[in-house]
Formats: C-alpha cells, sequence, structure tokens
C-alpha cells in the first residue's frame, strides 16, 4: 500500500518494518515525531521511551541489542554530542541485534543553538552512516541499516536532516520482517568487557570491519549512479541529491545515500566517465575533502556554501560557477501579488509561566545563566533577563563556574524541569559539593513543552501512556546536598521577589522551584480575561514590560485583547494602580 508520510513517519514505519522491538530516545526537533508515531501507531509490538537524556537513551538500546533485540535510539543532532560516549566504545564492541541510532541534523538552524554535521561523527567512530533524500529512503535505509549492523556487527548512523523530517513524500508500506533471533544475552567477556587487554584486539577489528564496510558500500543499492550527460558529473547525499535533480536534469549524478564508508572504487568510476566532477553536500565538506584526498580534481565548497541550509534557489544563483562559467545566475524576479504577513517577533505565550520568573529577576542586578527550552525565550525585550545559554544543562553549571570565578555580581542559573532531569542534577550535585553560592531556578511546566509536550521524569507519565512515579525536583535537591529548597508559584509576584531576594542575599546555594503549569499543555484558560479599567490607569507601562501578547497599546490608551488572554493574572499582580480586574 502507498501513502503519504513525513521523513520522521517513514523512519517509525521502517523501525516497524525492520522488525524492531526497542526504541528510546529524548526529544529534540527534528527528530521527536518518530518515537511519537511509533508509541501512537505500533505500541503493541514496539516499546517506547523518553529517557533522561541521549546517552541514557543509547545505552538502554545498545544494552537491548546486545541481547540480540533490534532497536533504535532516536536523537537531534546536538543529543549525540550528549551519546558520544557510549557511542565511541560500542563501536568497539559492536552489536548483536541490530543497532540504528537515528540522528537529526538542522542545517540552518531552525531550532537548534548551532549547526553540525553528523556525518564527522560517524567517521570519528568508524561506523557507517545512511544518509536518505526523501521518505521513502528514510523507510528502505532504515531497513538496510539494521540488516548492515547485523551482517557487520556494528551501529549504524540513519542521518535525517529537518528538510527530510519534516517534508511529505509517497511511500510504499510493507510487512514486518521479524529477526528471528531469540532474546538472550550470551557471555563473552573478550567481547563486551573493553578493558586494555581486550580492547586492543577490538579496535584492530574495528579496522577490518571498516575494510570490508568500504568494499560493501560499493555494492549497496544505497549508492547509484544515474547516468547522463557526460559533460557535467554530480557527486551527492542527502536532501541534496533532490535540489541536484530539480537544477541540473541533464547532469550524470552519484547519489551516495551511504556516504560512510567512503565507497572509493565507486567514487574513482564515477569520476573517469565524466569531464567535470563537482561535489554537492549540505554543511561541511565531508565527501569533497576525501575525494580530493584520492588524488581527484573536483570543486565542491569554493561555489557552494558552508553554512546554512541549501535549497534549490542557491543552486540557481551559482548554476553558471558549478557548470564552469564565472558569472552568478541572477534569477527572474517575480512578482508576488499576496501581501507580505507581519513580522512576528519570538515571544513567550500567554499565561507562560515563565513570564513571571523573568520579570520578577528584572527587579534584580544579577547575572542569569540560561538554558535550552522555551524560557531561552526570556533573552528578548521587553524582560531582557537572559545573559548566557551553552547546552542543556549550562544553566547550573555556567553559574558554578561564574561564582567560582569570583564574579562580583551574584549568579543566578535557570533550567527547565525537562533539563533538569536530562543534565542538570550533575551540575547541582557539583555547586552542593564543592561549596558553591548560586541561586539555581527550575522552571517546572510539568511538562517538556518546547518540543511538543512530550512526558518527562516528573510528568508522572511515560511515552506509552502509562502512569509511572513522579520523580521530586525538590527531593532531588535535598539528595543533592542543596539545604535551602523553595517552591513557589511564578504568577504569585510578591512571593517570587521576596524568595528571590532572600535566595540572592544568602551566602549558601538555594534551589527555586517555580511550578506552574504549561497553559498550552493544560488546553484550557487559567482564569476569565482580564480587562483593563481605563480610568485608574496611569499608563506607567508597568504591565507591557512583561511581554504578553495579550497586552496591548492603542494610541496613549492600554487594552487587553481578550482573545488572547489566558487569565494567568499576572499583569493584574504587577500593576501599581489596580487597573486590571
Amino acid at each position: 500500500m502507498k501513502t503519504l508520510l513525513s521523513g520522521n513517519e517513514a523512519i517509525a514505519r521502517g523501525a516497524y518494518e525492520a522488525g524492531v522491538t526497542l526504541a528510546a530516545g529524548y526529544p529534540g526537533t527534528p527528530s521527536t515525531e518518530i518515537l511519537e508515531n511509533i508509541a501512537a501507531k505500533y505500541k503493541e509490538i514496539i516499546y517506547a521511551e523518553w529517557s533522561p537524556n541521549e546517552k541514557v537513551a543509547f545505552e538502554v538500546a545498545a544494552g537491548a541489542s546486545l541481547t540480540g533485540a533490534r532497536v533504535i535510539t532516536t536523537m537531534k543532532h546536538v543529543g549525540l554530542n550528549v551519546a558520544a560516549d557510549p557511542l565511541m566504545t560500542l563501536s568497539y564492541l559492536g552489536v548483536v541485534g541490530g543497532f540504528v541510532a537515528v540522528v537529526a541534523d538542522d542545517p540552518g538552524m531552525h531550532s537548534s543553538q548551532n549547526e553540525q554535521d553528523t556525518r564527522h561523527f560517524a567517521r570519528f567512530a568508524k561506523i557507517p552512516i545512511f544518509d536518505p533524500s526523501d521518505s521513502e529512503e528514510a523507510k528502505e535505509f532504515m531497513k538496510l541499516a539494521i540488516q548492515m549492523s547485523e551482517d557487520y556487527c556494528t551501529p549504524v548512523i540513519l542521518r535525517s536532516t529537518t528538510r527530510v523530517s519534516h517534508s511529505r513524500s509517497v511511500v510504499e508500506e510493507q510487512p514486518r520482517q521479524e529477526s528471528g533471533k531469540p532474546i538472550n544475552f550470551e557471555k563473552n567477556p573478550p567481547r563486551f568487557v573493553p578493558i586494555p587487554l581486550w580492547a586492543r584486539q577490538m579496535r584492530v577489528r574495528v579496522e577490518e570491519r571498516i575494510q570490508k564496510l568500504q568494499a560493501a558500500g560499493t555494492n549497496s543499492p544505497a549508492n547509484k549512479i544515474i547516468r547522463q550527460n557526460k559533460e557535467l558529473g554530480i557527486i551527492t547525499t542527502g536532501i541534496a541529491y533532490q535540489y541536484v535533480r530539480e537544477v541540473f536534469p541533464n547532469a550524470s549524478v552519484l547519489k551516495l545515500g551511504l556516504p560512510f564508508p567512503f565507497p572509493d572504487e565507486l567514487i574513482k568510476t564515477f569520476a573517469a566517465s565524466v569531464e567535470r566532477l563537482v561535489v554537492i553536500e549540505e554543511l561541511e565538506d565531508f565527501l569533497e575533502e576525501h575525494i580530493k584526498s584520492l588524488g581527484l580534481s573536483c570543486i565542491g565548497k569554493s561555489v557552494i556554501p558552508k553554512i546554512g541550509e541549501l535549497s534549490p534557489d542557491v543552486l540557481i544563483e551559482r548554476k553558471n560557477l558549478i557548470e564552469g562559467n564565472e558569472t552568478v545566475t541572477h534569477r527572474p524576479e517575480t512578482k508576488n501579488t499576496a501581501p507580505e504577513l507581519p513580522g512576528r517577533p519570538p515571544v513567550l505565550c500567554p499565561g507562560c509561566p515563565h513570564r513571571g520568573i523573568f520579570y520578577a529577576l528584572g527587579r534584580l542586578d544579577v547575572i542569569v545563566t540560561g538554558d535550552i527550552g522555551c524560557y531561552s525565550l526570556g533573552v528578548f525585550p521587553p524582560l531582557s533577563r537572559l545573559d548566557t545559554i551553552l547546552c542543556m544543562g549550562g544553566g547550573v553549571s555556567l553559574a558554578h563556574g561564574m561564582d567560582k570565578a569570583g564574579n562580583p555580581k551574584k549568579i543566578v542559573g535557570m533550567v527547565g524541569d525537562s533539563t533538569f532531569f536530562h543534565s542538570g542534577i550533575t551540575g547541582l550535585l557539583d555547586i552542593a559539593y564543592n561549596k558553591g553560592h548560586s541561586t539555581i531556578i527550575v522552571v517546572d511546566n510539568r511538562i517538556t513543552a518546547m518540543t511538543g509536550h512530550q512526558d518527562n521524569p516528573g510528568s508522572g507519565k511515560t511515552l506509552m501512556g502509562e502512569s509511572t512515579n513522579e520523580a521530586s525536583i525538590e527531593e532531588i535537591g535535598n539528595a543533592c546536598g542543596i539545604k535551602n529548597v523553595r517552591t513557589v508559584n511564578p504568577r504569585d509576584f510578591k512571593t517570587v521577589i521576596a524568595v528571590l531576594n532572600e535566595a540572592t542575599e544568602s551566602p549558601e546555594a538555594w534551589l527555586i522551584v517555580s511550578k506552574a503549569p504549561c497553559p498550552l499543555h493544560l488546553r484550557q484558560s487559567l482564569g476569565k480575561p482580564l480587562r483593563v479599567v481605563e480610568e485608574q490607569c496611569r499608563q506607567c507601562n508597568a504591565c507591557l514590560k512583561l511581554g504578553c501578547p495579550g497586552l496591548e497599546k492603542v494610541g496613549n490608551r492600554i487594552r487587553i485583547n481578550e482573545y488572547l488572554c489566558a487569565g494567568c493574572d499576572l499583569c493584574k499582580n504587577v500593576c501599581p494602580a489596580k487597573a486590571i480586574c
């Protein structure tokens, strides 16, 4: 049966068809929907879980693989940084059941803090990587990856990108293929215990395996040559293939759906058959660098951007340069009769509990180290209350580092509930252990909000929809050794200010849990829409400093948009004239 699927839906379908029985991951755009689709469509066959972080997810999948189960683990590109430790050693150990790490890159940084190319991780770990160009390939490459993993006892990466993950194309659904292997871990310490005595032999086997995989890549159905005119030959991979076929329909193309291990013989054969060789790839010069090392003449990043997302428009602009001419192609201008949409600056939603904390922090002369999540938006005016963002959990650890460096201003670290469970606990433990003085705020909106309201260890629900233990951030803080732990409602402005003042003036470390649910996740208003009593309003604009989309200024009048107001009462609580009711 043929159906229209997004890349993420197709990857989930591919896992089902490949006989996968366990899937573990951590939500992160653009990879999130893979596990959500598995849990929604195949929960009776495939066990799926949101793990606390990508490292844990990777290790859960690895453990299952060593029993003979076919498994996948999912994450976005920065998540692989977190899982890099087990990745590198699992390459040495090898796997038993098929093991595929699905990693979604984000060229153009649509929803990410950096732009990195996962293909380098495959070369670093000396394992294969598949790079599909559409949904059908995403499904089929998953099956090829599982099979290659078992045939060569290797972990495999399936790399997606934002455009592949979220674009839809036709997919032909096929029956599920069960592994047939019994689930039974067989003890074999020389294979599974990488102490130096045995790890040295594992290292040799990794090199032997990569040679076999390189030969296999030449004959893999994921790599193919499309013969056209010999004047121009293009080597490409992933979504870039779709753009190449659109802009250069007459060029010969070597499409590398399995770009690593590099299929050297296939590359040499193709290069010898064309007059001009061009490498078109998104992000890094991963292929180009290696092709040049083979002594082959080609062009690539001298005409193709190394930064940002590739598109047909980018290739059209550089078409003449790619074909050997010296001028940049100017695309004919087209008239757009539709009016342009007004700009929409990124902003916290109406009723967002994080707004109260940021507003209160605006009253204090402190440094605020932020983290990854909805609360990243606190950096924008009028709140303007974040000073740094590094990575998940960095809001806690950076605060401790600034404190220990002797920064003259007080330090407040901020982290979300899901991020706290992901990688904030160890930073908090470090503060307690090494006698830090920072104030750490966990903005707990009861869900992993930014990636689409996924559950986490503090929400009381699993990905499979089952009730489970609800981890207490406060109790974890106490267990780490933080003596001063306080829970506040961020919409109770007076209490929040009082607790923040007490915490930041204290010589000891503090943990403040700002607890209030995300209104979008609740799917209901927090109260009745508020209104401004005009005759009482002083037009002091104090409420506008909240940055709430429901508050509007028309001329000299301030009003509340009843269609946007969530009824959270925060503006009512901060109005000095009591003009909001």
